[in-house]
C-alpha cells in the first residue's frame, strides 16, 4: 500500500519557512465556495499575499455558480478585506466533455480526479503567466475530496511549471471543517448540498426524490 502523506504537516513546515524570510509571496488560490475559503483564508492570511481564482465551469447550473461566487464575494466583504477575485469565463458543456466519457463514475472516483486536474491545471497556467510564487486550492477542506489525490495531481502538475510551486495542504485537519461550520453559521452563509457537477446534482435530486 502507498505511504499516505501528512499534507497538513508539510503546509505547517512551509508555513514556519516562510516566516522565518521575512517574506510574503504572492499566493493564487483557488477557491469553490465561500464556505470552503473560511479556515484556508484563517491559516494563510498572515503568509502570503493572496489572489483568489474562481474558476469553477464545473459547477451547474449556471445560477449555482454565480451563487457560489456571489457568497464568497460577500464573505470578503464580511471580513472587510481586500483580496482579488479572478473570474474565468463559465463554459459548462465545454467543460463537461472531458467529463462525459465517466458519467456513470460514483463521487470521490476517477471522474472527480479528472475534473480536480483541469481546475488546477488551469490554475497553474494562470499562475505561471501572471508571476504568483505559489498555487494552491481551498478544496482539501470538503469531508467528501481525497486530499491525497488532489495534492498529487498539484504536485504532478507543477513540473510543467517550474516558476510556481505547489501549496500543499490539507484544511480538513485540525478539525479545519468543524471549524468552518461555525463560521458559515456566523456569517449566514449559503452551505450547497451538493459538489457541484451536474452529476452530483442530478444525484442529489435523485436522492431527494426518494425522500
Amino acid at each position: 500500500m502507498e505511504n499516505r502523506k501528512n499534507y497538513h504537516k508539510i503546509l505547517e513546515k512551509e508555513l514556519q519557512n516562510i516566516k522565518i524570510s521575512g517574506k510574503k509571496p504572492k499566493l493564487l488560490l483557488h477557491a469553490c465556495c465561500g464556505p470552503c475559503f473560511t479556515i484556508p483564508h484563517e491559516i494563510l492570511r498572515d503568509y502570503f499575499d493572496i489572489t483568489i481564482l474562481y474558476n469553477n465551469s464545473n459547477i451547474y447550473p449556471k445560477e449555482e455558480h454565480d451563487r457560489r461566487l456571489n457568497e464568497l464575494k460577500k464573505y470578503l466583504v464580511d471580513l472587510g478585506v481586500n483580496i482579488k477575485v479572478i473570474e474565468t469565463k463559465y463554459d459548462n458543456d465545454l467543460y463537461n466533455l472531458d467529463l462525459e466519457p465517466r458519467a456513470s463514475d460514483k463521487e470521490g472516483h476517477e471522474r472527480c480526479r479528472i475534473c480536480f486536474a483541469k481546475r488546477l491545471k488551469e490554475g497553474f497556467e494562470y499562475a505561471a503567466k501572471h508571476h504568483f510564487d505559489y498555487f494552491g486550492t481551498v478544496m482539501t477542506i470538503s469531508r467528501y475530496k481525497n486530499a491525497q489525490d488532489i495534492n498529487k495531481i498539484g504536485e504532478n502538475l507543477q513540473k510543467d511549471y517550474p516558476t510556481v510551486k505547489w501549496l500543499y495542504a490539507d484544511f480538513k485537519k485540525n478539525n479545519g471543517y468543524e471549524k468552518s461550520l461555525i463560521i458559515i453559521k456566523e456569517h449566514e452563509m449559503y452551505f450547497q448540498e451538493y459538489c457541484g457537477c451536474k452529476y452530483s446534482y442530478n444525484a442529489y435530486l435523485a436522492k431527494n426524490s426518494k425522500k
